[in-house]
């Protein structure tokens, strides 16, 4: 098998420089997601994906692409109905192969549904992203997820959190495959806009950059149909390489920053981990009847 030759996929231009501040190869990328795909599959596999590709390298501006490119022969596709009511084809990782294909064509991140091709109309988790405007510190994202999990705890709901390879934490709560999307996004909405009324000083739910200095953003957004968040164990596209990266609760007060895993400490880290640190999540069933109740939210 040739060198450069991983899950039947040869990867041409090895030597492209893709991360050209960190001298880091298309083959290099191409190695990581091979190494890491154990841990990584799981979070794309059977899912719409989209993926922020770079064909040329980080030098040049890079795009999102959700659908097939010509070419494609590993990676696989679901139709599925858009907003507008038409119907088209979405990207849909489904083995290592297919992940490798599309690093072959230039992609660096990975960005899944949080619902399955198989039940589209079912997310099976919610994400709320802690963005942190200027002037925010890091001791005070971290004590945020802490205090997002401590809240979701108090109507049921047990939750995960992970690096998002940028400045901010990912907290995620899985839900059982009933949930629709107006529950999903109902319920996420009425959450991050009652804890950011509690402390309003620290916290705002608006996007709106002129309300976020000083506060940190509980991004609900991405609780809605056709949403995407950046897959765990994805690299992000950012000088440096860094790794979104899944944590438990307990080790996230020793971790520095947003992006404190990158490609090679990433791999690193799976290697010395005994236990998967989200275990139970992709079985977990939880239901949001509690919550929304809790919370005055309806799908309505």
């Amino acid at each position: 098998m040739a060198t450069n030759e991983l899950n039947g996929v040869v990867v041409t231009h090895p030597k492209r420089v893709v991360f050209p501040d960190d001298d880091i190869t298309k083959q290099d990328v191409a190695d990581y997601y091979d190494a890491v795909m154990d841990a990584f599959l799981p979070g794309v596999q059977g899912r719409p994906t989209s993926v922020f590709r770079f064909p040329e390298g980080l030098a040049e501006t890079g795009f999102f692409q959700k659908h097939p490119m010509r070419g494609l022969r590993r990676v696989g596709h679901v139709r599925l109905r858009e907003e507008s009511g038409s119907l088209d084809d979405y990207l849909c990782p489904g083995d290592a192969a297919s992940v490798i294909e599309l690093v072959q064509y230039g992609t660096i991140e990975f960005h899944p549904w949080a619902s399955r091709a198989d039940a589209l109309e079912q997310p099976d988790y919610l994400v709320f992203d802690l963005d942190p405007g200027p002037g925010v510190a890091w001791r005070e994202v971290i004590e945020a997820a802490r205090w997002l999990r401590d809240r979701l705890s108090k109507v049921a709901l047990k939750s995960f959190v992970r690096t998002t390879g940028g400045k901010g934490l990912h907290v995620l709560v899985p839900l059982r495959s009933a949930c629709r999307w107006e529950d999903a996004s109902g319920f996420s909405s009425a959450f991050a806009h009652q804890l950011a009324s509690e402390r309003s000083d620290g916290f705002t739910a608006t996007s709106v950059m002129s309300e976020r200095k000083g506060r940190i953003f509980i991004d609900y957004l991405r609780n809605t149909r056709g949403a995407t968040s950046v897959a765990s164990l994805s690299l992000r596209a950012r000088a440096g390489a860094p790794v979104a990266m899944p944590l438990r609760w307990q080790d996230l007060g020793r971790c520095a920053s947003g992006h404190a895993f990158d490609i090679r400490s990433a791999r690193q880290r799976l290697a010395r981990l005994r236990s998967d640190p989200w275990e139970g999540f992709a079985v977990m069933r939880q239901s949001l009847e509690q919550a929304m109740r809790s919370y005055g939210a309806s799908s309505e």
